[in-house]
């Protein structure tokens, strides 16, 4: 992977300036994410994966988006909330953004052109897609919405080793 990755810029849901080499770990998954989705039942299994996973050096990114049937409405000090109170979320939450169009994140950008999705499709087509990322960003794979956290295990188990 490239450096310019690693310098992506990033902002915390509560505001602090980041970038991806400050959460550089074996394996990295990044998903985009909704409050009010039939799939944001996830948040607590990707939270689990966060407490399974951490201490071997998995980091779970949540990036809220609202550009899905409009279920992110609210500001990240209540997505915040949401997520902690809801599911007991602990993993990073970064602030709402865009993950398809021309004020895509470029982080989202970068991810969509390495991990195409169906039939090379580069567009996210709904919240919590996830794209797992290996150990210096070797490899990145791409998981639909429907893939349930639990799924992953073996695949991080995988990376971690």
């Amino acid at each position: 992977m490239t450096d310019n990755f690693w310098t992506i810029p990033l902002v915390t849901i509560t505001g602090e300036q980041r970038t991806l080499a400050d959460f550089s770990a074996n394996a990295i998954l990044v998903v985009n994410t909704a409050s009010e989705c039939g799939f944001t039942p996830q948040y607590r299994g990707l939270e689990r994966l966060w407490q399974d996973y951490n201490g071997q050096g998995l980091v779970v990114l949540g990036f809220p988006c609202n550009q899905f049937g409009r279920q992110e409405k609210g500001s990240n000090q209540e997505i915040a909330t949401f997520c902690e109170t809801h599911f007991g979320v602990t993993f990073p939450l970064f602030e709402k953004i865009e993950v398809n169009g021309e004020n895509a994140h470029p982080l989202f950008v970068y991810l969509k052109k390495r991990a195409p999705g169906l039939l090379g499709s580069e567009k996210i087509k709904w919240n919590f897609t996830k794209f797992l990322i290996s150990n210096q960003g070797k490899t990145i794979e791409r998981f639909s919405p429907t893939a349930k956290p639990e799924e992953l295990s073996a695949k991080i188990k995988e990376i971690l080793k």
